[in-house]
């Protein structure tokens, strides 16, 4: 008999609000699951509950974390980027204005081959889309006290894509080395938190961002995920990293009068 257990935990990006070039989506479930015809159980639907056709990049090879806890579903960038055949004879998957549902069907199967133990259902509107790559200069941080471990906050200006930024950000101390700790996004993947395994000691520190991080529409830093050929600035082909120094100084002491 079958017994059912493995749910979908969460789907990201978590916003109610997304772009119209959207990139992908980050479908998470409770235990492993089982690699094939996943795309068969997966169904994008607009406000009339019919399926977008051809929304997503079918790979043979689906997007597995190793754990097989995760599934990258890709948008078909056909669907997004401008003066393409797809989208000129099929239009753009998500349209501004617009409201859809990602489904994901109870039938889909996980590692021990039985089925979800309920059908998963995200629901989101669609807004303009985002041609601005993220600009870390535009990025506001709260910084924490000394000698405690409270997480170091980070306003990252607009949401981000929830697995690039939580590994291609990091905090280094004055002479380079990297401040062990987790890092982790909250307010719907805008800020970037960081809690450290021991206390904050007082000095300099560096935020170090690797320039290949995405937000939600595939955009690096300093590059559009959707490039201009007649551009007058030349395409960034190596990636690199910012620097954003910050400094946790020595609380003063209140003097006596």
């Amino acid at each position: 008999p079958e017994r059912a257990t493995t749910l979908v935990t969460q789907i990201y990006p978590s916003a109610d609000v997304l772009p119209e070039n959207t990139l992908k989506f980050y479908v998470h479930f409770s235990a492993p699951m089982s690699r094939g015809h996943s795309y068969d159980h997966i169904r994008l639907l607009d406000e009339a509950n019919r399926p977008v056709e051809l929304a997503f990049l079918e790979l043979a090879e689906e997007l597995w974390s190793p754990d097989m806890l995760r599934l990258t579903l890709l948008m078909d960038p056909g669907r997004i980027k401008r003066e393409v055949k797809p989208i000129e004879d099929l239009g753009p998957a998500l349209i501004a204005g617009h409201r859809y549902s990602l489904l994901i069907a109870r039938t889909l199967r996980d590692a021990h081959g039985q089925p979800l133990r309920q059908a998963f259902v995200k629901h989101f509107t669609v807004a303009a889309p985002d041609r601005e790559p993220p600009d870390p200069a535009r990025w506001t941080y709260t910084p924490p006290r000394v000698r405690t471990r409270e997480p170091l906050a980070v306003d990252l200006a607009k949401p981000m894509d929830a697995a690039l930024a939580t590994r291609l950000i990091h905090v280094t101390d004055r002479t380079g080395r990297a401040v062990p700790g987790t890092a982790f996004l909250t307010e719907r993947e805008r800020v970037w938190k960081f809690l450290p395994v021991q206390s904050w000691s007082p000095g300099d520190y560096t935020l170090v961002v690797e320039t290949t991080i995405e937000d939600l529409a595939g955009n690096n830093i300093g590059k559009a995920f959707e490039v201009e050929l007649n551009a007058p600035t030349p395409r960034r082909t190596e990636p690199g990293v910012v620097k954003l120094p910050f400094e946790l100084p020595e609380p003063r002491a209140l003097r006596r009068e």
